[in-house]
Parts: structure tokens; C-alpha cells; sequence
């Protein structure tokens, strides 16, 4: 019987370390938990969020609805080739804990994807990357719990529309799924992703293996970003945003260093870069700043709220906007926000 708390407080649940509350609070470890709180009324969609870690979400003060906390367990080999092997993993395991798994048992293809806050579950919707590589990549087929219906329903990977970031379970699908478990496909050969100049630096020239890789990327990681028990965050805060051919070039012909890369049909920017040059890095208002290592994080320097984060974000995004004429998209979600469209959030986050 899963267990409901009303008026829960969050503040364990989400890695920005916000004190806010919820009307319900259930923590799920399997899907017949699902099963009771659907019979019970706590699925309507619209009025639940399922989430792993909360590593990717800023709540307000208040989420007037059911919030789902995945903490089920459990990986099991589902199948196996010569050159491959499918893996089926609970929603609610850590991330990082199935990679450095993944890495001892031989198998190999997220390597670079080590050291991510999250959960499985939320990986497989938010399509996590880093380093050149991205969940999505090695994602075989998605299994969720219907909450309109109850029914499980597996979804293969050509069905998630994948894309930066996104995922069906954040857009046309968005609060009527709950994933419960991701099916990777993982190779049993190591090739290593190298693209990165400072993964490469790092490497030398030499030949690597996988944990080496893997510690190596953490170790550059750690170094950029604040560990979410050191610091209250929800990772990087912005989407690199992406411009047209035709944009970049006046962009590029105004701004010589600016860096980007091709990608998504036109040219990546680094949101970052664009951040740090508009004066934000280091900087803080109220008590949410912006990271002094790294640009894209915001971080709770001292018992922030929900407010204060996005009232920094939109000071951000509002200087970009204005110096360079470029969009910035969040990629922390809003949760529980009084009087606008967050009120009443639906989804599945990290």
C-alpha cells in the first residue's frame, strides 16, 4: 500500500534545496503503487508530476496536486548479442549508479554521460547528454503507466520523438505517462567519444579504456559544476540555443569569438559564453546567483525560493535577449508558480 503524505514538504526532493510544499506526496516503489493512487484520484493529468531526483526542477512555494517520487528498483539482462547487449532498468535507479554498473559489467556507449544527477526513468525523458553523446542514443524502448487508462504501454525508440532535450513525454504526451522502466541497448565493444577537446587533453594521447574515461570526464565535470550536495542547483539551467546558418553568420561577422558548432539543422551556441558576456557569472540577486565556474548553472547561495530563481532567470534571459536578439529556453522546468501556467504542472521530470 503506497503511502500518501498531504501538505509534504519538498525539500529533500528536488536538488536546488527549495522549501516548498505539496498537497500530496507519494513514494512510489512499484507499479501496483501506481495502480492504487490512479483508483484514488492522484492521476488526473494536469494535476501530478512524477519525478526521480528533482535535479531538474525550480518548485514554488506551493504544488497544488500529487507528486509522484519513482523509487523503483531493479536491472535485469533482457537480452543478448555478439556484439551487444539489452538492458532493462527500473525508473527510479540513479543514473549515475547504472553507468559505473553498466562500465563494470562491460558494456559500453555512456561512458560520457557519467556523473549526471537524475534518474533512469527521468533520463529517458528529458533526453540527457553531455559530451557529445546523449541518452537517446542508446535508449531501445521506454515502458510507462498509462494514467488515463492504467494500462502499461511500451513505447520503442523511434517513438519517443527524441530530440535536444525533449522527448513525447514533455510535449504531446506531456502528464499522461509515467515511465516505470528504459530498455538500453549497450555495445559490448568500448569506442571511446572523443570529440570533446578537454576530454581529449585530459586523455593525452595515449589509448583509454572506459573507466578512465568515465573518471575523467567526472573529474572535469565536478570541476565546472557544483555537486548537488555541496550546492543547491538544478545542473545546467539553459538550453544552447540554436540559430540559423544565416543568423550565426551575422552573429559571427559582430561577435568573431563567439563559439558554435553545427547542429540541429543550423549552428549550436554556447548559452554559457553568451551568459558570461553579458556580465551574469558570478553574480547573484536576492539570495540566486549564477555560478562562478560555469554560466549556465544557477545556484542557491542561501535559502532561496522559487521566485527569486526565476526572477534571476528572466533577468538572464532578458539581457541576452537583448544584446544578442537570442531566445534563451530553460532547461529547468517551473513547478507550482501562483497566478501563471506553472500552478499546476504536469509531466515527468528528473
Amino acid at each position: 500500500m503506497v503511502s500518501v503524505v498531504p501538505n509534504a514538504s519538498l525539500l529533500v526532493y528536488n536538488t536546488f534545496g527549495i522549501d516548498c510544499r505539496a498537497r500530496n506526496l507519494a513514494v512510489v516503489e512499484c507499479e501496483g503503487d501506481l495502480d492504487e493512487l490512479l483508483r484514488n484520484g492522484l492521476l488526473h493529468r494536469g494535476e501530478y508530476i512524477a519525478i526521480g531526483q528533482g535535479s531538474n526542477l525550480v518548485f514554488g512555494e506551493w504544488y497544488d496536486g500529487t507528486v509522484v517520487v519513482m523509487r523503483n528498483k531493479g536491472f535485469q539482462l533482457v537480452g543478448e548479442t555478439e556484439s551487444s547487449v539489452s538492458v532493462k532498468v527500473a525508473a527510479g535507479e540513479i543514473w549515475d549508479d547504472f553507468v559505473k554498473k553498466s562500465i563494470a559489467s562491460g558494456w559500453y556507449g555512456i561512458e560520457n554521460l557519467v556523473a549526471i544527477p537524475g534518474t533512469v526513468g527521468a533520463a529517458a525523458v528529458q533526453n540527457i547528454g553531455a559530451y557529445g553523446s546523449e541518452s537517446s542514443d542508446v535508449v531501445e524502448s521506454v515502458e510507462t503507466f498509462d494514467s488515463e487508462t492504467g494500462n502499461t504501454v511500451k513505447f520503442l525508440a523511434g517513438e519517443c520523438a527524441y530530440g535536444y532535450r525533449n522527448s513525447r513525454f514533455k510535449q504531446s504526451d506531456k502528464g499522461r505517462y509515467v515511465v516505470t522502466s528504459v530498455t538500453f541497448r549497450l555495445s559490448k565493444t568500448f569506442t571511446p567519444q572523443l570529440d570533446y577537446k578537454p576530454i581529449a587533453d585530459a586523455l593525452g594521447t595515449g589509448s583509454t579504456n572506459a573507466s578512465t574515461l568515465a573518471d575523467t570526464i567526472e573529474c572535469i565535470r565536478w570541476s565546472k559544476l557544483p555537486k548537488p550536495d555541496e550546492m543547491g542547483s538544478a545542473g545546467s539551467f539553459f538550453k544552447n540555443p540554436v540559430v540559423s546558418m544565416g543568423e550565426y553568420e551575422v552573429l559571427k561577422m559582430q561577435y568573431p569569438d563567439m563559439p558554435a558548432h553545427a547542429a540541429h539543422g543550423g549552428y549550436k551556441l554556447a548559452a554559457g559564453w553568451l551568459i558570461e558576456k553579458c556580465g551574469w557569472k558570478g553574480r547573484s540577486l536576492g539570495r540566486c546567483g549564477v555560478y562562478e565556474k560555469q554560466a549556465l548553472v544557477l545556484v542557491n547561495r542561501c535559502g532561496c525560493n522559487g521566485n527569486e530563481v526565476r526572477k534571476l532567470a528572466e533577468a538572464i534571459a532578458g539581457d541576452v535577449k537583448q544584446k544578442y536578439g537570442i531566445s534563451l529556453e530553460y532547461e529547468a522546468e517551473f513547478v507550482g508558480f501562483e497566478g501563471d501556467r506553472y500552478k499546476k504542472h504536469d509531466g515527468h521530470k528528473r
